[in-house]
């Protein structure tokens, strides 16, 4: 966690440069599709903050007012970020309205363009390492902040292919549809990232290849039980949490039956982290005759 919070924070190091040079570039000009790839920069530099402040809320450890931890912070502040997503493209799509309609002539100087390869450059390289940190200290914050950083760089690789080719052959029209372009995606990335989020706030189950992942490793080392049936999974945060019922003969013993929990428990935490685990033992006339075959 603690090396996960110090790429949060040189995160927020690098997103303040990268925003001055995006910012610069849109400045020695009036390029609209600029101003697009500042304003998204702006938002970037927040989304980074926010993430950061969840990270470290999301560590404390359970309380007596919050038992099973703190980790849906993520999914709050990635709704927050959302939200600021969709917003900067309300703001991106109007400077292009009016960009537009003032017809106003192209003004994205070769210097311009260079100071904005820099940044893409700088976002497009961070973005792959929180992506690359994010499989060992998997996190909803620093997983969204990182493929949010490498759309953008793709993103603004566009834009500077775009805005080259409308200064070379002087069309100017292109600026503003470049940024329309860029505010569709912007939005839509930002109604992406909030109904991901939901999900996560509503106790969402994980990926269908993860449950079936989960099904084959409970059958596969209950042996002695007779049945498992009723098993939900739901993500918070890091954590998954899987809950199921285990049937046993009526005349095994608690010893016996707390075994095959063990066993279940350890082959499940041997090829899965973060994972919380609750068995409920039944006897046999608890059967339902259905659910995961125990091998």
């Amino acid at each position: 966690m603690q090396r996960t919070q110090q790429i949060a924070s040189f995160g927020i190091v690098l997103g303040v440069g990268v925003l001055a040079l995006k910012v610069g570039a849109w400045s020695l000009g009036n390029s609209a599709a600029l101003f697009a790839d500042a304003m998204e920069a702006t938002v970037n530099l927040i989304a980074l903050f926010i993430g950061m402040v969840a990270i470290d809320f999301a560590a404390r450890p359970a309380d007596e007012n919050h038992p099973y931890g703190h980790q849906k912070a993520e999914f709050f502040a990635a709704v927050v970020e959302g939200a600021l997503i969709i917003v900067a493209s309300v703001l991106i799509l109007t400077h292009a309205w009016t960009t537009w309609r003032d017809a106003a002539p192209l003004m994205a100087p070769w210097q311009g363009l260079a100071l904005n390869g820099l940044a893409t450059a700088l976002n497009a390289v961070w973005g792959s390492v929180m992506l690359r940190a994010s499989r060992y200290a998997p996190t909803g914050s620093l997983q969204a902040d990182g493929r949010h950083l490498w759309a953008d760089a793709a993103m603004s690789a566009v834009i500077i292919a775009g805005l080259g080719a409308a200064q070379w052959r002087g069309l100017a029209i292109l600026d503003p549809l470049l940024a329309a372009v860029f505010a569709i995606y912007v939005l839509w990335s930002g109604l992406s990232l909030i109904s991901q989020s939901i999900g996560g706030l509503m106790d969402a189950a994980p990926a269908p290849d993860v449950v079936e992942r989960i099904r084959r490793l409970v059958g596969g080392h209950a042996a002695g039980a007779l049945e498992v049936h009723d098993l939900r999974t739901r993500h918070a945060g890091r954590q998954t949490y899987l809950e199921f019922h285990l049937v046993v003969p009526g005349e095994m013993r608690v010893s016996e039956s707390h075994a095959i929990c063990d066993r279940i428990e350890a082959a499940l935490r041997t090829e899965m982290e973060q994972l919380v685990i609750t068995i409920h033992v039944e006897p046999e006339g608890k059967a339902k005759h259905h659910g995961i075959p125990v091998l």
